[in-house]
Order: C-alpha cells, then sequence, then structure tokens
C-alpha cells in the first residue's frame, strides 16, 4: 500500500465507486476490513484500515469516534469470518470437531453483529448509539431518540438471529424466516420508514408463531 500510493488514494477511490453514497461506502470499507483482517490479527487490522479507510467515512460526514468504531468491530469480526476463521478453527481443533462445520455455524451465530456497525454510521441517530465521553455531548442527546433507536435495535438483531436460526416462539417456516431476516435488517437501520416496515414484519410474525404455538400446546392455552 505505501509503494503503490493506494494508501492515499483509497478513500478518494470508494467515494467514486460509491457515487457519494454513505450506505455503499460503509459496504465497501466494510468489506475492505474484512478482506484485510483475513491475513493480519485484530490489531493490525484496525491501524492498517484506519489509515486507509476511516477518511472515506470521515469526508462522508461520520463523525471521527463513529468511524473508527465502524473499523474496529469489523476488525474484531474478522477473527469469526471465513475462510481464515481464527477462533473457531481453534475452537474446533481444541474440542476436536470439524473445523468447516465450526466456522458455518459461527457465521450464522455472528451475523446479527454484521449489522451493528452499521447504526453506528448511517444516521445521526444511529451514532448516538456509542455515547461520548463529552459532558456537553451527553447533555444535549435526545434520550427518548437514543432510547428508541436502542429499541429497535435489540429487536431487529433478535428477528435477524431467528431468522437466520430457523426458530423463534416455535420452529420457523421458511417464509417466516424470510419475514424475519427483512423485518430485522430493517429495524436495525435508523429510519422512520424502515421501522415500519420492520415492525409490520414482527407483528405478522408474532401472530403466526403464536398460533402455531397454540397449535402445539393446546394445553398451555
Amino acid at each position: 500500500m505505501t509503494l503503490t500510493g493506494l494508501g492515499l488514494k483509497f478513500s478518494s477511490i470508494v467515494i467514486q465507486y460509491a457515487g457519494g453514497s454513505l450506505l455503499l461506502t460503509t459496504i465497501f470499507t466494510a468489506l475492505v476490513v474484512w478482506v484485510v483482517g483475513l491475513a493480519v490479527p485484530v490489531t493490525a487490522s484496525y491501524i492498517i484500515c484506519a489509515v486507509i479507510a476511516a477518511p472515506a467515512l470521515i469526508n462522508l460526514g461520520v463523525p471521527v469516534f463513529a468511524a473508527h468504531m465502524f473499523i474496529f468491530y469489523y476488525a474484531v469480526l474478522s477473527e469469526a469470518s471465513p475462510p481464515t476463521a481464527l477462533s473457531p478453527f481453534a475452537a474446533a481443533a481444541i474440542c476436536k470437531g470439524n473445523s468447516y462445520k465450526t466456522t458455518l455455524q459461527t457465521c450464522k451465530h455472528v451475523a446479527p453483529a454484521i449489522l451493528v456497525p452499521f447504526m453506528f454510521v448511517l444516521d445521526q441517530s444511529g451514532v448516538s448509539l456509542l455515547f461520548t465521553a463529552s459532558t456537553n455531548a451527553l447533555e444535549q442527546a435526545d434520550w427518548m431518540q437514543l432510547a428508541w433507536v436502542s429499541f429497535t435495535a435489540v429487536v431487529g438483531i433478535i428477528y435477524l438471529a431467528g431468522g437466520l436460526q430457523g426458530w423463534f416462539i416455535e420452529k420457523t417456516k421458511i417464509f417466516e424466516r424470510v419475514i424475519m431476516v427483512i423485518s430485522g435488517v430493517a429495524l436495525a437501520y435508523p429510519s422512520t420508514e424502515a421501522d415500519l416496515v420492520g415492525f409490520i414484519g414482527v407483528g405478522v410474525i408474532l401472530v403466526t408463531q403464536t398460533i402455531m404455538h397454540l397449535k402445539l400446546n393446546p394445553r398451555s392455552s
């Protein structure tokens, strides 16, 4: 990166390919951190990407601390990302399990966490989730908005996890899993329209799962 000058040009390249879109920029940045994390440890991954990738997010208006937390979060997740997922491979070796099956299960478990960093950078309300060490910032924070964003984020992650694992109140069907994944992603995105779509899906799944639960457990009703 030093010899080719890529480190100095990376931010402008990402913004150009993303067309100035913050969402695409965050996706490209996440992919870069993931690729770098395949070859180097977490600390080195963060240091490298903080230098070459963070400026792209900062240039689009993301607060510095949020941009760095986004990169740090994905640098940590690289430990569980295939194909060189060091953590599940080490765990499989210790318990004498199948390395590749362990890695696939790990991916399913950490998938909801992949959405969390996007909450930090896509909207100001999402940035509020990080809090800051500044007393003035905490005094000026909109606590109602912060509570709402935290609530929708928690519900979204629960639904995304349920959709990926195939279980909620009872074992879920294919169409329920699809709705849960869509609802989880929508609720994780800090937007009124996305929240509306997400809670419609939440209501549908609660109804279908409750009906199924009552059919399978008539005595409990």
